[in-house]
């Protein structure tokens, strides 16, 4: 049996639980000259405004968002999914604001600041925010849109 549909709100609220409780999403690319699609699972941090991911810099997924600055991120099941389109703008690790590359290693249990591969994070600022978990929900799963929360 299919539960109730959520209000906005509802969704609204479960968005942004995922995004604060949620460790990993996958991260979606696109190479610039063939459009050749990339799919990995990254850890991630939210900061209320923005979603912070770290990759090696000469990684499909780092030349690919170096390249076009455009991402799609994937949080939870296909039955109980957000999708987040965003524009990822690189930073090294000097780049963080302060207490920025504490707070990612504390909640992923990861820190890219260790290693000796050269990695680079990607701050994406959400664009278009859709959530939904059955049938019902796809009318109205658009949350945010141009960067705006809806409703």
């Amino acid at each position: 049996m299919i539960p109730p549909a959520r209000t906005s709100d509802q969704r609204k609220h479960d968005t942004l639980h995922r995004l604060d409780h949620d460790v990993d999403t996958w991260v979606s690319t696109a190479d610039p000259d063939e459009g050749t699609p990339y799919l990995v699972p990254l850890s991630f941090l939210w900061d209320g405004t923005t979603v912070l991911i770290a990759t090696p810099a000469d990684s499909p997924t780092g030349r690919n968002l170096r390249a076009t600055g455009r991402v799609r991120l994937g949080l939870g099941p296909t039955r109980d999914v957000v999708l987040i389109e965003g524009a990822a703008e690189p930073l090294t690790a000097a780049e963080l604001p302060e207490g920025v590359g504490d707070a990612f290693a504390a909640k992923t249990g990861f820190d890219p600041r260790e290693l000796t591969t050269p990695y680079l994070y990607f701050r994406v600022t959400p664009r278009r925010i859709q959530a939904w978990r059955e049938v019902n929900e796809l009318k109205g799963r658009d949350l945010m849109r141009d960067g705006a929360w809806l409703g």
